[in-house]
């Protein structure tokens, strides 16, 4: 099997990696799960998690096929548009992004010039398709349950998993997003899990379980059959809905969900400007 080079990125403020993969018989790569740096604080944007990897990018002579979303993430803005004009490449995610524009669309009275059909992007996938990154074959599993739209992409002998499992020791993500469902996530992982054990997994996040000093991107499909705590070999569908269900009750919501899912559902594009030609971003209140 392939065994892509994976070259990670970590944005601590929303702990995210993102993630270059590339064809170690070629220059050609795909950047996955991008970040756009975001004070909310100020409604200012910056470019720098973005410019490290074009960095890497150009220092190291690639060329970019693809720039890839997991699912429309409610912890950070995508930098997509900005990587899409400085290094080309092709914008993809999961084809039931149609079902998060539709409800986002809604709570945020986009109107419509806001197209609920994924044109934003250039390839919706859906489960089983494939795409190339020079001799490399990607496919796609459809992951939902976290996000209807949520995806897997399996790339020679690594897999990224978007927010679908956590390290070991973390578990799992939430499921109380609109259109998530704890046992549709459940059956998602139970697909992730079914890959060969020595699949390495690459994350989105990791939040650093409270025994554990550094931030970790990578496990593999054995040691989450083995150790994780919320869906290891042995957890049954029922177990784990419940413990998802109860858990998810005590959490709050993300920082950046308002600004995240607004630029995301747009393929990581700002609202249109209003008639002065400023761009805002709404706050809906008590929507949610």
């Amino acid at each position: 099997m392939s065994q892509p080079i994976v070259t990670h990125f970590f944005d601590e403020p929303t702990n995210t990696f993102s993630y270059v993969v590339r064809d170690p018989d070629s220059r050609a790569c795909a950047i996955l799960d991008s970040v756009l740096d975001f004070d909310y604080a100020a409604g200012r944007t910056d470019t720098r998690s973005a410019e490290a990897i074009v960095a890497f990018i150009q220092r190291e002579g690639l060329k970019v096929e693809w720039i890839l979303e997991t699912h429309v993430h409610a912890d950070h803005l995508s930098a997509a548009p900005y990587l899409h004009g400085k290094l080309g490449g092709k914008t993809g995610i999961g084809a039931r992004i149609t079902v998060v524009q539709e409800v986002f669309g809604k709570a945020f009275n986009a109107g419509t010039e806001f197209a609920r059909d994924g044109s934003q992007f250039d390839r919706l996938f859906e489960e089983g398709d494939t795409f190339a990154i020079g001799n490399l074959e990607g496919r796609v599993l459809h992951t939902p349950g976290h996000t209807p739209a949520c995806l897997t992409y399996v790339i020679g002998d690594a897999a990224f998993v978007g927010d679908t499992l956590f390290m070991p020791d973390y578990g799992t993500a939430r499921c109380d997003f609109p259109g998530g469902d704890a046992r549709t996530l459940y059956q998602s992982i139970q697909k992730v899990l079914a890959l060969p054990g020595e699949t390495r997994l690459f994350l989105c996040h990791d939040y650093r379980a409270p025994e554990r000093e550094a931030y970790q991107h990578e496990t593999t499909v054995a040691e989450q059959r083995a150790h994780n705590v919320h869906v290891h070999e042995g957890i049954s569908e029922e177990e784990f809905v419940r413990m998802r269900t109860e858990r998810d009750a005590t959490l709050d919501m993300p920082r950046l969900i308002l600004p995240s899912v607004q630029v995301n559902m747009r393929a990581g594009h700002m609202p249109p400007p209003e008639d002065n030609g400023q761009v805002y971003l709404k706050v809906p209140i008590n929507k949610f």
